[in-house]
């Protein structure tokens, strides 16, 4: 990660928003699990590039939240590590402004001449604070975490982009989409509200019909 980038962090950090609801649970793993048996029914055994497709997301959303987790416990240890990540300027005439960035002081003081002394002391102190910022992300490996887990998640997207674009030959090839959706989406909304229910009792319906229907069955839009 650049230089630039860890300068970034220094301002105002704070914890991120977990990811919630994101369980590999019986939903994903349920799937999985039939996948085969649905990749066999009376759409025949042909093999769909859809859902080898979504075997492929499947391994990097899993690893992507791996990534996500383990970036979760840096932060954590980096918050213990490096206590205060501002300064507190004292204004002449004014009230004490918290500061987390050279770019906030300069809007701050301005071209005030009476703050010249203050400006220096609080820039001196800002650069102390980032230099062990720096130091201690450096330490327990938070900047090649965060790079990783960026990646992980772009990957999550890349895969689940190219799923919108390949045709499924099977019934199994349309549960992974469907599951792919869901699981994705679930991740950043509220999985309970429309229309993550809906989705996920439609998947449940195509996972059982797979394997019930009989060969020779058709299917709406089939």
């Amino acid at each position: 990660m650049a230089d630039s980038d860890h300068s970034m962090s220094l301002a105002c950090v704070t914890r991120r928003v977990a990811l919630v609801g994101w369980v590999v649970g019986a939903s994903g793993w349920a799937f999985g699990r039939v996948a085969s048996a649905c990749g066999a029914s009376s759409m025949g055994a042909t093999s769909d590039p859809a859902l080898s497709l979504w075997r492929d997301w499947a391994v990097a959303h899993r690893r992507a939240h791996r990534l996500c987790r383990r970036q979760q416990e840096l932060e954590k240890s980096l918050a213990e590590r490096v206590e205060v990540l501002w300064t507190v300027v004292k204004v002449p005439g004014g009230a004490d402004v918290i500061v987390c960035s050279k770019e906030a002081l300069d809007r701050l003081v301005g071209e005030r001449t009476d703050m010249t002394a203050i400006r220096a002391r609080a820039e001196a102190e800002l650069a102390e604070r980032q230099a062990c910022f720096e130091a201690a992300a450096n330490e327990i490996g938070y900047f090649e975490g965060a790079k990783a887990e960026r990646e992980a998640f772009a990957l999550v997207e890349a895969l689940l982009d190219g799923l919108a674009k390949t045709p499924a030959v099977t019934l199994a090839g349309v549960v992974g989409k469907l599951d792919a959706v869901m699981r994705n989406g679930e991740d950043w909304e509220d999985h309970s509200t429309f229309p993550w229910p809906q989705i996920r009792s439609a998947r449940q319906d195509l996972m059982r019909l797979s394997v019930q229907e009989p060969p020779g069955q058709s299917f709406p839009g089939g």
